[in-house]
């Protein structure tokens, strides 16, 4: 069974946003008054505290749609194994999915039947080229 992990801060994206001016000056009000260490720290607080609201509805849609949550590293020896089983892998995430820069694009199109990621994908470019009918 494949290790899921949880990203860590290394493990982030950057987002650029639009903020309407008076939302921006409260924010900065909020930073100023020494609430926050910085926009950023705001934002990400805000968006945290938005999924921990939402926390019930989104493990209801995780479980229906049979997600994993977090991270997920795809080697090459996990797709060398289900090769040999004849087994093809369906990687469904929420998160960070991560195949390996060992992979070559035969084995990932030998072995990867569907790969959904909601969040981000991180693979050679090569192995991306070879799954993009594949990718969700």
């Amino acid at each position: 069974m494949p290790k899921i992990h949880r990203p860590t801060h290394s493990d982030t994206e950057k987002l650029t946003l639009n903020v309407g001016h008076v939302d921006l000056g409260r924010i900065d009000l909020l930073v100023q008054e020494g609430f926050y260490a910085n926009r950023s720290d705001f934002i990400r607080t805000a968006i945290r505290n938005q999924l921990t609201a939402e926390g019930g509805a989104l493990s209801k849609s995780v479980e229906r749609h049979t997600l994993d949550l977090g991270m997920r590293d795809v080697t090459r020896e996990e797709l060398e194994a289900a090769q040999r089983a004849g087994d093809e892998l369906h990687i469904r995430i929420v998160g960070l999915a991560r195949i390996a820069p060992d992979v070559t694009p035969e084995l990932a199109r030998a072995t990867i039947g569907s790969i959904t990621v909601l969040g981000t994908l991180q693979a050679p470019a090569e192995v991306k080229a070879a799954l993009k009918d594949r990718i969700r």
